[in-house]
């Protein structure tokens, strides 16, 4: 049996958090799709391309675990993850309103289409406070990012806030 995950996020950037559910979910799924969404609500600081480049450059060392497919979508999740084959939805949990959000949004998504499960996740503890948000604000404002992203991100992330 093939068993496709699906890991939706908006990745700006990648940290070492998302890098973390990544390299638990490829032990259970032979694929997992990384799905980098297409959600100019939220503002990104690096653009759609930029998004895809950095997960596929932070994904390339567990490649050998699973196949890994980085691709942009746009819509509702469930949708994607139909189209993709994907059976699990795979989710990180941070903290308690984490579990609130994504509580509720996993019901609606049983409403959508009962066939695709949510996995979840619990943050490993030395990843419980990082953000993308927060890690591109400590950037802009001078701080060290080293322990949040990988080497290669951090470049790519004090480039786009003049810190390069």
């Amino acid at each position: 049996m093939h068993r496709v995950g699906f890991y939706p996020g908006t990745f700006d950037p990648i940290h070492n958090g998302h890098t973390d559910v990544i390299a638990r979910a490829v032990k259970l799924v032979d694929r997992l799709v990384i799905g980098v969404a297409i959600n100019v609500g939220k503002g990104p600081l690096f653009s759609l391309e930029e998004r895809v480049d950095i997960v596929e450059e932070a994904v390339a060392p567990l490649r050998s675990k699973a196949e890994i497919v980085v691709q942009p979508y746009e819509g509702l999740t469930m949708h994607f993850a139909r189209s993709v084959g994907a059976t699990v939805i795979v989710r990180g949990l941070r903290r308690i309103s984490d579990f609130e959000f994504e509580f509720q949004m996993t019901a609606m998504n049983q409403q959508l289409d009962r066939e695709i499960e949510t996995v979840f996740f619990m943050a490993d503890p030395r990843h419980l406070a990082i953000a993308s948000v927060l890690v591109k604000e400590i950037a802009q404002l001078g701080g060290e990012i080293g322990s949040f992203v990988s080497p290669a991100i951090r470049a790519r992330l004090l480039e786009k806030v003049g810190r390069g």
